[in-house]
Parts: C-alpha cells; sequence; structure tokens
C-alpha cells in the first residue's frame, strides 16, 4: 500500500518485510552498519534475522573477489525465521561486492552503489571487462547511483581527519541513505558512536557527520520517489534485546553456571566461528568465570577436563578441526566420566577448509571421532536464541549423567542475530549438584552391596538407578580413588585388564549416555501431525525448514516437521514419530550424515537433500526438494 505523508511530497510505501545486504571490501565497515542496521530495527519493534558473511582470508587486497565482505539484514512486521532468500535491496561499495552479491538482488531490485569506486583499476581488479554502471547489464535493476567517497570526504572535511580515515566513514554514509530510505531511526546509532568513540571526539563526530550527510542526501535527492516503511511486529510483551548465537551461548553457560552454584572454566584455543564464545566468558569475570586461552587445542581440552576433575564446570570452545585434535581429550573425559560441554561451532572443512563459512560437518565426528568404544552425549541449538537453552541443557547433562556433551552449533547462528526475549531468572531451570562428603554420603551411594572394597571405602564407580557414577572433589577426606584413561574395574576404579570387565564398563558407559532420553522432551511434529511426507532437520536449518514446510503445505499436501536437538540419545518416542508418515526428507548442510543415522538405526528409507557451499539453505530450496515427493 501506497500513502501520502501530508508533511512530505514523498510516498512511503507499506511493506511487511525488507531484506538489505551491505557488501564491500573487507576493510570497508559492512559488518559494523549491518549490525547497527539490524539493532536498530530490532529497538524499532521489527522482527530481525541476520546473516554476517566475511572473507577467510586476512587482509585480502583490497577490491579483490577474495576480500569481499557483506552482512544480510531481513526485519519484518510479522514473524520471521532466516535472513531472506532475495534481495529487496543491495549496497555495494565496489565492482568486486557487486560482481559477487548481485546474483541475489531480486529483478526490480533496488541496487545502490558507490559510483565513485568503478574506476579503471577497481573494475579490473573484480575482472570487469566493462563498466556495468554503463554497459546496460543492470538494466533489471533500480540503480540509485550515489557519489559516496566524494559525499562522504565533503561530510567530513572540517573533523581534522587524515583523508584516509576520513574515507573509513563512508560506510556510515551509506547507512544514513539506507536509514532514510527504510524509515529507520539515527538516534540509535548516534549513542552508539557515542559510546564506541566517546574518547576520540573527532573520529566520533565524522562518523556522526557521515551518518546525517548520507540521511539528509536522501531527503533532498530526487534518487527515490519513494520511502519504505515496515511497522512494528506484534511479539509476546516483554523485554527483548537482539543476541547472536555464540552471545546466547555464553550467557546460557554463566547463567547455568550460577544457578547451579559452580564456578565455570572455559580453556580454547581460538579458531573461527568459536572465538566469540571466549571473548563474551572473558567479559563476565564477575560471575566467577575463569576464561583461559590455550597454546593449543590438546592443552585446552586438558584444562577444562582438569578443571571438571576440580569440582568446577569444564567447557572448551572450538570447531571442526579443534575437535580432532581434542579427541583424545574427550576419550579421558569418557572413561573418567567426568562432566565437560565441548562447544564445537561447525564449518566447512575438511582440513582447514572454509573457516568463515557453515556447514553441518562435524555430526559423525561427534558420534565417532574417537577411539574404541567411546559413547558421548550431542544436543544441537535450532536458532540464535535458542543456543541459550541448549548451554543450560549441556551442563545439566554433563553434571547430571557426568559425561561429555558436544554443542554442534554452526557458524550460521553463531553469527546470526535475532529478537531475544530476557527471561525471568526465577522461571529457569534449576540444576542440582551433589558431591559426596564422605565414603557413605548419599551422593557417594555407599558401600557396594556385593562387599566389592572394604567396609566404609569410598568406591568411585558406584553407580546410581541411571547408572551414574559419584562426582567426587579431589581433598575431600575419605574419597580418595584412582583416575586416569586405563580401564576401570567395576565399582572399585582400580586399573582392571579382565575381558569381562572390560565389556561390562563399555556396554555401562554406553547405557548410562542411553539413559538421558528419560530425561529429555519427546520429538514433536510441526504441521501435519500424519500424512504423505515428513521433513527432518537438527541444528541451524530449522528457520529455513520451517518457512519452507509452511509455503508446501500451502498446496494442501500433508506434511509434518520434527527437529533434532537431541542427537545423542534421540528423543524415545522418535521410531513411534516415524510410523505417522510414508516419505521422510533430511535437509543437511553436509552430504548426509543424519540421514546415515536415522537409516542404520531405525531403519526408515529416507531421502537427503544436501547442499555443501558453505551457505545456508533458501526457502526455495526447501519447497523443490518436497515438491518432488508430490510430481
Amino acid at each position: 500500500m501506497v500513502v501520502n505523508t501530508p508533511t512530505s511530497p514523498r510516498k512511503f510505501e507499506e511493506v511487511d518485510s525488507i531484506t538489505i545486504r551491505f557488501a564491500g571490501d573487507s576493510g570497508d565497515g559492512m559488518q559494523v552498519v549491518g549490525t547497527q542496521l539490524t539493532n536498530v530495527s530490532a529497538i524499532m519493534g521489527n522482527d530481525i534475522a541476520t546473516f554476517p558473511d566475511f572473507p577467510a582470508e586476512i587482509r585480502a587486497p583490497a577490491g579483490t573477489l577474495a576480500g569481499v565482505s557483506g552482512f544480510q539484514v531481513h526485519f519484518a512486521s510479522t514473524d520471521i525465521h532466516t535472513p531472506g532468500d532475495s534481495l529487496n535491496c543491495l549496497v555495494v561499495m565496489n565492482p568486486a561486492a557487486l560482481k559477487t552479491n548481485l546474483k541475489d538482488l531480486q529483478p526490480g531490485g533496488i541496487l545502490i552503489v558507490n559510483s565513485d569506486s568503478f574506476g579503471i583499476t577497481d573494475l579490473a581488479k573484480a575482472k570487469y571487462a566493462t563498466n556495468p554502471l554503463e554497459d546496460g547489464s543492470l538494466k533489471g535493476y533500480r540503480i540509485v547511483k550515489v557519489a559516496i567517497d566524494k559525499l562522504n570526504r565533503e561530510a567530513v572535511k572540517d573533523s581534522n581527519l587524515a583523508l584516509r580515515d576520513g574515507d573509513r566513514c563512508k560506510n556510515f554514509f551509506a547507512l544514513g541513505l539506507v536509514f532514510w530510505m527504510f524509515e529507520r531511526s539515527q538516534e540509535t546509532t548516534i549513542k552508539w558512536l557515542h559510546s564506541k568513540f566517546g574518547k576520540k571526539p573527532d573520529i566520533l563526530q565524522a562518523n556522526i557527520k557521515a551518518l546525517k550527510a548520507g540521511y539528509n542526501y536522501g531527503e533532498t535527492v530526487e534518487l527515490m520517489p519513494i520511502q519504505y516503511r515496515v511497522a512494528k511486529a506484534k511479539i509476546a510483551p516483554g523485554t527483548y534485546r537482539k543476541i547472536t548465537g555464540n552471545e546466547a551461548l555464553a550467557m546460557g553457560l554463566v547463567a547455568a553456571c550460577e544457578l547451579a552454584n559452580k564456578n565455570m572454566v572455559c580453556a580454547s584455543y581460538p579458531i573461527t566461528p568459536a572465538t566469540d564464545v571466549l571473548h563474551q566468558l572473558a567479559d563476565m569475570k564477575n560471575f566467577g568465570v575463569k576464561t583461559i586461552q590455550a597454546e593449543d587445542e590438546i592443552a585446552a581440552v586438558g584444562m577444562a577436563i582438569g578443571a571438571s576433575y576440580g569440582g568446577a564446570i569444564g567447557v572448551t570452545g572450538t570447531s571442526g578441526p579443534g575437535v580432532c585434535l581434542k579427541s583424545e581429550g574427550i576419550n579421558l573425559a569418557v572413561m573418567t566420566e567426568l562432566p565437560l560441554v565441548i562447544i564445537d561451532v561447525q564449518r566447512g572443512g575438511p582440513s582447514t577448509g572454509l573457516p568463515t563459512k557453515t556447514e553441518q560437518s562435524d555430526l559423525l565426528q561427534a558420534f565417532f571421532g574417537r577411539n574404541g568404544e567411546s559413547p558421548v552425549a550431542i544436543i544441537a541449538p535450532k536458532t540464535p536464541v535458542d543456543c541459550f537453552n541448549i548451554a543450560f541443557e549441556a551442563i545439566r547433562i554433563a553434571t547430571e549423567f557426568m559425561v561429555p556433551v558436544f554443542i554442534l552449533s554452526d557458524g550460521y547462528i553463531a553469527n546470526g542475530a535475532e529478537p531475544w526475549l530476557i527471561p525471568d531468572v526465577n522461571k529457569l531451570p534449576k540444576i542440582k549438584i551433589n558431591h559426596p562428603t564422605g565414603p557413605n554420603s548419599e551422593a557417594s551411594d555407599g558401600v557396594h552391596e556385593n562387599g566389592a572394597g572394604e567396609p566404609g571405602k569410598f568406591l568411585p564407580y558406584k553407580r546410581n538407578d541411571n547408572l551414574v557414577r559419584p562426582w567426587a572433589i579431589p581433598g575431600t577426606v575419605g574419597l580418595e580413588h584412582r583416575i586416569g584413561g586405563i580401564e576401570k574395574q567395576d565399582v572399585t576404579g582400580n586399573i582392571n585388564y579382565e575381558p569381562a570387565n572390560h565389556e561390562l564398563m563399555v556396554r555401562t558407559r554406553a547405557k548410562k549416555v542411553a539413559n538421558i532420553a528419560k530425561t529429555i522432551p519427546d520429538l514433536t511434529i510441526e504441521g501435519d501431525q500424519e500424512g504423505e511426507l515428513l521433513v527432518i532437520g537438527w541444528g541451524g536449518t530449522y528457520g529455513t525448514i520451517a518457512t519452507g514446510v509452511q509455503k508446501a503445505r500451502l498446496n494442501g499436501w500433508k506434511i509434518g516437521q520434527v527437529h533434532f536437538q537431541y542427537l545423542n540419545p534421540f528423543p524415545k518416542n522418535t521410531a513411534d514419530v516415524f510410523k505417522k508418515f510414508k516419505y521422510f526428507l533430511v535437509p543437511e548442510l553436509n552430504s548426509g550424515q543424519l540421514l546415515l543415522l536415522l537409516r542404520g538405526m531405525f531403519l526408515i528409507d529416507a531421502k537427503g537433500l544436501n547442499k555443501i557451499q558453505g551457505k545456508p539453505f533458501l526457502v526455495s530450496e526447501i519447497v523443490d526438494g518436497i515438491q518432488l515427493f508430490f510430481k
């Protein structure tokens, strides 16, 4: 709907949602302005979803295809689950950004171009033979050519900055123009600039001038006759903030430890895209959080296990390559049956692979990537906000069952953002941890009924009904016991090489992990509760799959959706859910890892929908995959 306002000759077009992407050189500040658009849209009451995308190369040559950085924001007046398939608006700062991103702009979409950056040298770096602004190749789009370099320099010329420093403000000029075009307030960003550059007044004022100049340019120049208005979304009342998946993981871990009355030690080696979890936790020392940047991945997991042995919550974060290096340490935690939380923010592999791109690459590694029979618990968040809840579950499971727990996040949800309804602390789950205080204390389960060991002697592998051994704190009088990676004797924990004992302990450790299923929710079906097709997902693909299934059901097809957050063990009703459907589709950002597990464990003839490009699914790709079952 297009409306006129009494104060402006311009027209406003009211739309349900807008998807916009900033793209430029890795030094152009695209992540910064994308984050600001996200924050402002959230404060204005829109639902939001984001997709940051940045190059793996450190300091790639300016203006080259390898150095393009982008940030996509989808803001809406309705409930949304994805950062959007196609772009309504694309802002490009140079030819390389245009070349790598134009394919995602919808026909007739708005293309804002920094025309100052399309010189002969710039075009050559992006491998353009001719200037696309002049050769007619962009005629299918609404082109807005703006001399951003020149106009930004004019705006900041009185700011006492060197030319190079002044040019760095041009991202805020572009942001100001976008703010005008989509009726966004400048005030939130100006406040942020004050907090960021308050001690550098010249830089502060230059960025504010650039932002306002971009906004005023849109207001005064007849480039676009229409502005776009997106109403507030109807969301549950409460206090919200924007949060990324990595931020939510860190906050969830800290909140869980606080409610469990436990200190946390996070020992990690920096690795993309998991490092931000360590950064976030390092800022939370006031909650008793200890963070250690270890010299390598092996040291990191060893420190985390040591922390758990000492009675703290041991956490270590990494990505796929780091999991490989941590595998021996994780096996030690399996054998010693100590709680350990392993955060794996997955990226494209193998080897160094795609450091900054997303992929569901490590499910089978989490299941089987250690020597021997080495079962661990595996859980996966489905959205950035869900990372908070999953962190709670990881600590609950690790401490309640004395087992390592994998959190399989991924680059997409780790860096993506959405509004988070800040929870009531009084309604958060409680985590109860009991340590034995002596050989016969309740938490130690006393002396083995069959007479193993001496009367009154602590038995470290004496188990409760769920086959969980007690968590003894070193230094507690009377709780001295053996620990280490060599096979344990049942109940006593002494070193034991007997074949029958080894088989008993292997099966006991596996059964203990299986018993976790008693404490997790049943698998729930969204959409049709029974019918022709069940679409099965896990991890960060939830939003795209849910939106695709909703669209496909409009055709009258009987389609259900389930999404696994608990992957080992699977929910206890999984087989019963599968019996309600005839066909099964498993979309994954890998070559079929969950598919392999489901076929082998539940004997269903599932089909895979697989994408291995370092990019998340598009909704249209899910719909296309579903349609194949109904042709």
